[in-house]
């Protein structure tokens, strides 16, 4: 099974402290942002780790991060050279891939506690499809929300829902298996001309082959807003001090 962290964009709702630089490499209390997925990988048991971000930063992620030795990880990467959304991103590591492995892919500025390993160990059981990961959140709506029916059966997810039909909200880590990269092609782009994560979710649920987890612990979205990046560090050096994290 192989990694992916998903790093471009260009991060306008952290203006200016994103004039400059990514936001994946901004600091979350004593490291950059980009090193807690890395981090998560790794404790995943994730191996080989493609980092996809824009042609401005490239140079700046690899100058700091260069093979991934430093993490127990042998890294790569790739140029979006523009924004086309989630699914348009990851579809760029169909070489990487190789067209026959499986991906973990985690979003650059998701922070969480919640270990990976045994989903991994999971998802390699699982014959096909995919599985994505939710979050008990007060502020659901402002992610993508599934819709559940009896015995807690993924029906569909709703992405920002003005009227959110479960208290959950769709994180930045998913898992999919080596029919991902021709399923992208089969999704049409947004109202935003983007090709959505959330879309090609509902590919698979549609299909019947998405299973899902609850994450247990706190999980952040760091880079959706100053309010979200202060709280990141916040938690982050409250956990440090006590020596949790």
């Amino acid at each position: 099974m192989k990694g992916v962290i998903l790093a471009g964009g260009k991060a306008t709702r952290l203006r200016p402290l994103t004039f400059v630089t990514n936001k994946h490499l901004l600091p979350v209390y004593s490291k950059p942002m980009i090193f807690y997925p890395l981090e998560a990988m790794a404790k995943a048991g994730v191996k080989d780790v493609l980092i996809v971000t824009s042609s401005e930063h490239c140079g700046d992620f690899m100058n700091l991060l260069r093979s991934g030795q430093t993490f127990g990880l042998r890294l790569s990467y790739e140029i979006q050279e523009e924004a086309g959304g989630l699914a348009q991103a990851l579809s760029l590591a169909r070489g990487f891939a190789e067209d026959k492995d499986k991906i973990l892919m985690i979003l650059g500025d998701n922070i969480f506690r919640h270990n990976l390993k045994k989903a991994v160990s999971d998802f390699q059981r699982q014959k096909k499809g995919a599985k994505i990961f939710f979050k008990e959140m007060e502020n659901c709506a402002q992610y993508g929300v599934p819709v559940f029916g009896g015995n807690g059966k993924l029906l569909k997810i709703e992405e920002k829902p003005k009227r959110p039909k479960s208290k959950y909200a769709q994180t930045g880590v998913y898992m999919y298996d080596d029919r991902v990269f021709d399923l992208i092609k089969k999704v049409k782009p947004s109202s935003r001309g983007e090709i959505e994560i959330t879309d090609l979710n509902n590919l698979y649920i549609r299909e019947g082959t998405m299973s899902y987890e609850i994450m247990g612990g706190w999980w952040i979205d760091a880079g959706t807003s100053y309010d979200e990046l202060l709280r990141a560090n916040n938690l982050v050096a409250e956990l440090v001090k006590k020596g949790e994290l």
